[in-house]
C-alpha cells in the first residue's frame, strides 16, 4: 500500500515521557507538572520560531532544536520558581540526548523493512542530536535517512518540514505513511496531504480542529496489523 513509512522521532519513537521521571529526582514533587511544562514550553519556542518569520530561506530566529530545548528548560525553571543548578541541566540533556527508544520500536521498524518498505525520521530535532539517539538505541539500520528540519530553519508544522519526504525521496504523497504520536504533527501532516498513523499511547482525544487521521492505534505495533490488513 505504501512505499515510505515516515517516523518522528521525539514521543513516537524516543520516550520523552521518562524525563518525568529524571525530574521528579531533581524536583521532588514538581518532577511531573515540569516535564510536560518543559515539553509545552519548547514546541511553543518552535512554533513561534517559525510562524514569526516562514520565509523560504527559512527563519531569521531559528535555533536548533537542541538549544530551544535548553532554552525551555531554563524558562521553566524560572517560572516554576525552581532552583536549576549546572549540574541538574547537564543530567536533563545527557538524559534528553540518550532517550530510550519505546520497547516496539526495533521490531516495528525491522518488519517494516523486511516488508521492502522505505523508513525514515523527519523530526524537528537537529541532525547531531538525532544521530545521536538513533545511535544509542542501535537503530542506524533501521532508516534509509534520518531527515532534519534544520536543513529548512523551519519548524514542523510549517508545510515546507513535511515537503523534505517529497525532495528526499522519489515517492508521491500517496505513497507515503506518516506516523506520529503528537496529535498536532499528525493533522499537520494530513492537511499536507499525507495518509497518517497517530500513535495514541496515552488514550487522548484526538484534536477538536480537523479530521481524525486514517489510522490510528496504541502503539506502533498497531502499524503492522493496520496497514496490512
Amino acid at each position: 500500500m505504501y512505499q515510505l513509512i515516515a517516523f518522528d522521532a521525539y514521543g513516537t519513537l524516543f520516550d520523552v515521557y521518562s524525563m518525568g521521571e529524571l525530574a521528579e529526582t531533581l524536583f521532588p514533587v514538581n518532577g511531573q507538572v515540569f516535564a510536560a511544562s518543559w515539553r509545552d514550553r519548547q514546541i511553543e519556542y518552535t512554533r513561534l520560531v517559525t510562524m514569526s518569520d516562514p520565509t523560504p530561506t527559512g527563519s531569521r530566529y531559528y535555533r536548533s532544536f537542541w538549544d530551544v530545548t535548553v532554552l525551555a528548560l531554563r524558562y521553566v525553571c524560572k517560572r516554576m520558581g525552581l532552583d536549576l543548578k549546572p549540574e541538574h541541566e547537564k543530567r536533563l540533556m545527557d538524559h534528553y540526548a540518550q532517550l530510550v527508544c519505546f520497547d516496539d520500536a526495533h521490531s516495528v521498524l525491522t518488519t517494516l523493512r523486511a516488508g521492502g518498505l522505505k523508513t525514515c525520521i523527519l523530526s524537528n530535532g537537529n541532525q547531531d542530536m538525532l544521530t545521536q539517539v538513533v545511535e544509542a538505541n542501535g537503530l542506524a539500520a533501521c532508516f534509509d535517512q534520518i531527515i532534519s528540519v534544520e536543513t529548512i530553519r523551519l519548524f514542523k508544522t510549517a508545510p515546507q518540514a513535511y515537503d523534505l519526504l517529497l525532495t528526499t525521496f522519489n515517492v508521491a504523497k500517496k505513497d507515503i505513511l506518516f506516523v506520529s504520536s503528537n496529535a498536532w504533527d499528525a493533522l499537520a501532516a494530513q492537511w499536507f496531504g499525507f495518509d497518517v498513523f497517530w500513535v495514541n499511547r496515552q488514550n487522548h482525544p484526538f484534536e477538536e480542529l480537523g479530521e481524525p487521521p486514517l489510522y490510528e492505534g496504541k502503539s506502533l505495533t498497531d502499524i503492522l496489523s493496520q496497514i496490512t490488513a
